[in-house]
C-alpha cells in the first residue's frame, strides 16, 4: 500500500469538494482504498488530502492523469499541488 500525500491552495473549498466527492469512481477505478482531507487550520482553502493506493505504481499513474488534471481545474486547484508518496515503515 502507498499513501500520496498533496498539498494544494483551492479557490473555494465548497466548490473544490463537490468535485473531489463526484470523482470517487476515478480515484476507486484507479486503486484508491480511502482517502483523507485535511484544512489549515488558518487558511480553510489551503488542503493537504492523503489518498491511500493499492500500489505506488497505480498512485502515480493517477497523478498523472488526464482525468486528474481536468478535475483539478475545475476544481478550483490554485498552482502546482505537491505531491509525496509514502510507504507504510
Amino acid at each position: 500500500m502507498t499513501t500520496m500525500l498533496i498539498q494544494h491552495q483551492v479557490k473555494d473549498y465548497a466548490a473544490w469538494r463537490k468535485v473531489f466527492d463526484s470523482e470517487q469512481e476515478l480515484r476507486t477505478a484507479s486503486g484508491e482504498l480511502s482517502h483523507q482531507i485535511f484544512r489549515d487550520a488558518s487558511n480553510p482553502n489551503n488542503l493537504t488530502v492523503l489518498n491511500s493506493f493499492d500500489s505506488l505504481e497505480n498512485a502515480q499513474e493517477f497523478a498523472k492523469s488526464p482525468e486528474l488534471k481536468a478535475a483539478m481545474e475545475r476544481a478550483g486547484v490554485e498552482g502546482r499541488p505537491t505531491v509525496h508518496y509514502l510507504n507504510n515503515a
